[in-house]
């Protein structure tokens, strides 16, 4: 860890004693209709983290940019943003004037090789998710809250556990980029979540599709980029402060973050917490144990200049969640484990039990600390950037009610990331990028047994990427080279071989090829091809035990290879001032796809395996090959003259299919269900002198039937489908021209239905032998309420 700040401290000092000449860009923000100065927006410089926000007259200034080609985004309510690369040689004069428009069509996504691009420029479908999207939204953790997004979807352990699937892939297949790294916290588990606070994200960025080319292995189905950090703008101290409640499971949080900016010295500190009791529904009552407790806190420093910026992040995650096992008496209540006299036994739970937020045994304890070290530096016209990232992930499962601090399962995870880009600068409309990233990973096993091996991990790759842009086209395409070894080290339990002794080295190519191309102002074509892989995870290649709460004992198979795909993406995406359609259509063709099934035994049924007592059905994994397809939809409406008035409709569907049938079954597992989501919103009182910025919303949140399960080995079962009735009222309190305050009150599930998600895997809990109803259902009718005090201690802007 030392390293990485005394790296930092050297390249500052280096690059600070560099001449660089200190430009700056300078302008006014107006009303293109009224031409009326536009105070509160903001001009940002995503590539040099650099951002202001216009006076009360709408001037702005941003100082110390260095001289080259850089991309600016102008962003305010109410009207569509401007994107516009600007050459800079010399200060530089330039105004904006934004058009009114209830549609944001397009904005700025960081998500790539090279440089901060336009989403109408990127070849392959990027959404964007901010901060007041996410605020305005009822979920129990953040992937939960992203889930509603087209193409994206969630496997869910409890309401504290998810895991993102992106167009029906998921686990090592999706990588999650936290602040410039990728998350490392054994995210091949069901029960594994992905660490990272909901409370203090500030945007989030999905791509969906293979990008091998930015991340190498594991990013087979796409990347969720998650920017936690945010600099206040430049002569500015800001913060927030978030508080909410929901009643169903209890759960309160709260987050406070304040941060500044001076001559370009930034600074900050955040911290979050949140618990939850148990969740209820209709079917189950109180579900035993999906209670969890949650904090997160960190802190930044860095400095932005002319010769580009140098940033150090710290943060420190803690979760302790319970795991629902779902165990019930005759009288269908769940049981939880109590020792009684040195004696474990099963006894019903309590109300008392229910209303706490400390889980009882089973359950998780887990710790995730990070360092970040992000770098940027200007090379005459050119740029390099440097992100270097230590990981400590610990995570803790506790199981035995008679000694509760034995630590059955205990992974101690370290990764130190590293991502090094050379952009050379734009020359005939064409821009090259060269650079290499990758990781180094050590697992070791501290607790009383263990489900995969202690092992030692490298990764590294090397790529070539160019975009070439002119007035109508965008064209960006690259290629890859990885090379990633894997030690695993011998486990014996006794005299037996728990786990063997194996190396494994996995070599492969991958890339990418695609363009945007305007057909008019407003219509925008897009078509990529991209080959991506992924190599077998540890748990797929080693593993040999259960988790509680994944209902399976696992074996690895170390003849796994690794996957590959193809995949062609195509895009349409019209906009107006009152209308937006975008449709995504992909076809992927997997090699080698690696899957869980269960192992038959020798007399043709189930295998079964007792441990502890206690009996779970075996699974192991094996390879086949796939294709998947589908496509995203969304239509957005304002009506004119109605522009009060939201329409919004999505809708997404995949489907995955073996080449050969398994077991009778040619569907691929984990292939969420078809959704139609439909909005209605009312926008109220847009200029008003309290309330402002004032919406009624209303949704149905159609789940169709998922009857095409992976029925092979009896694994999957199918699900029926489902209608929501959610709802939400929020505004701006208004103290003159400055926001007091937002407050947001919601209402999901509205009808109580009772339902289980297809990828939720208390599905396979244990039934109910009252009722007869297998599994535990998903959560039941919920309100929440949220406020949202931003804070501004300094105005200093620019004249």
């Amino acid at each position: 860890m030392k390293s990485l700040i005394l790296f930092t401290i050297m390249s500052l000092y280096i690059f600070q004693s560099r001449a660089q000449p200190k430009l700056s860009i300078s302008g006014k923000i107006s009303n293109a209709v009224t031409g009326e100065a536009l105070p509160g927006a903001s001009i940002n410089i995503p590539d040099l983290k650099r951002g202001v926000v216009a006076n009360a007259e709408g001037n702005y200034v941003i100082s110390n940019i260095s001289a080259g080609k850089h991309l600016v985004e102008i962003t305010h309510l109410g009207f569509a943003p401007v994107i516009e690369s600007i050459d800079i040689g010399s200060n530089t004069q330039k105004d904006f004037s934004l058009t009114p428009s209830f549609i944001e069509n397009e904005a700025v996504t960081i998500t790539g090789v090279s440089s901060a691009t336009s989403t109408k420029r990127t070849p392959v479908p990027v959404n964007i998710i901010r901060q007041h999207e996410l605020f305005t939204g009822i979920s129990t953790n953040l992937i939960d809250n992203l889930s509603k997004v087209p193409g994206v979807s969630q496997v869910t352990t409890g309401p504290a556990i998810s895991k993102p699937f992106i167009r029906g892939l998921g686990y090592n297949r999706v990588v999650v980029v936290n602040d410039g790294i990728r998350q490392e916290g054994q995210q091949w588990g069901d029960e594994h979540g992905i660490e990272v606070d909901e409370l203090n994200v500030n945007k989030v960025e999905i791509f969906k599709g293979p990008a091998s080319l930015m991340y190498g292995s594991d990013a087979l189905a796409g990347v969720m980029n998650i920017i936690s950090i945010q600099p206040a703008a430049e002569r500015r101290i800001e913060g927030n402060i978030m508080s909410g409640y929901q009643t169903n499971n209890r759960q309160r949080s709260f987050h406070a973050d304040i941060g500044g900016n001076k001559e370009g010295f930034i600074w900050g500190l955040y911290g979050s917490s949140k618990a939850a009791a148990d969740y209820k529904n209709k079917f189950d009552g109180y579900v035993f144990n999906s209670k969890f407790t949650e904090k997160n806190f960190g802190a930044y420093l860095g400095l932005n200049k002319n010769w580009g910026f140098s940033h150090v992040y710290f943060s420190f995650f803690s979760q302790q969640p319970g795991l629902v096992e779902g165990e019930r008496d005759s009288l269908g209540r769940f049981l939880k484990l109590v020792n009684e006299g040195g004696v474990e036994m099963e006894v019903p739970a309590t109300m008392t039990d229910f209303k706490t937020t400390e889980a009882f045994i089973p359950g998780q304890d887990i710790k995730h600390l990070k360092y970040v070290s992000d770098n940027s530096f200007n090379i005459g016209k050119d740029r390099m950037t440097i992100v270097l990232g230590y990981q400590e992930n610990k995570r803790k499962e506790f199981a035995n009610v008679l000694d509760p601090d034995e630590e059955e399962l205990f992974f101690d995870l370290e990764s130190f990331n590293y991502n090094l880009r050379y952009h050379f600068a734009e020359k005939n409309q064409w821009r090259f990028t060269l650079g290499a990233n990758g990781m180094q990973q050590k697992n070791t096993n501290r607790g009383e047994e263990a489900v995969i091996p202690d092992y030692s991990l490298f990764d590294i790759g090397g790529f070539v990427y160019a975009q070439k842009r002119t007035e109508k086209v965008s064209f960006s395409g690259g290629i890859r080279l990885d090379d990633r070894s894997v030690k695993s080290k011998l486990r014996m339990e006794g005299s037996d071989v728990k786990f063997p002794a194996f190396e494994k080295n996995y070599i492969d190519i991958s890339g990418s090829a695609g363009f945007a191309y305007d057909l008019s102002r407003d219509v925008t074509l897009k078509m990529n091809l991209a080959r991506g892989y992924r190599a077998p995870n540890l748990t797929e290649l080693g593993a040999n035990g259960v988790h509680e709460g994944s209902f399976q004992y696992i074996y690895g198979n170390q003849g796994l290879k690794p996957e590959s795909s193809l995949q062609a993406d195509a895009g349409l995406l019209a906009s107006s001032d009152h209308v937006s359609f975008e449709m995504n259509i992909f076809y992927n063709a997997i090699h080698n796809y690696i899957f869980l099934r269960k192992l038959e035994s020798v007399s043709g049924g189930d295998s079964i395996l007792n441990v502890n007592g206690e009996d779970f059905v075996a699974f192991t994994y094996r390879q086949e090959n796939a294709r998947l397809f589908g496509t995203e939809l969304n239509l957005d409406i304002h009506p004119h003259p109605l522009d009060w008035l939201h329409i919004e409709n999505s809708f997404s569907w995949v489907s995955g299919r073996f080449i050969e049938a398994e077991d009778g079954s040619k569907n691929l597992p984990l292939i969420p269900a078809a959704r139609l989501i439909d909005e209605l919103k009312v926008d109220l009182f847009p200029k008003g002198k309290i309330l402002r910025n004032g919406f009624i919303k209303l949704e149905v949140d159609n789940i169709l039937s998922q009857n095409k399960p992976f029925t092979g080995y009896n694994t999957e079962t199918p699900t029926r489908g489902y209608s929501l009735l959610h709802a939400g009222i929020g505004g701006d309190i208004m103290n003159k021209d400055k926001k007091l305050f937002s407050l947001f009150f919601g209402a999901n599930n509205i009808t109580d239905v009772s339902y289980q998600q297809h990828l939720s895997r208390l599905k396979y809990a244990p039934g109910n032998p009252v009722t007869g109803r297998s599994g535990v259902f998903n959560m039941g009718r919920n309100f929440s309420f949220k406020i949202h005090v931003p804070l501004d201690f300094e105005s200093e802007v620019a004249r």
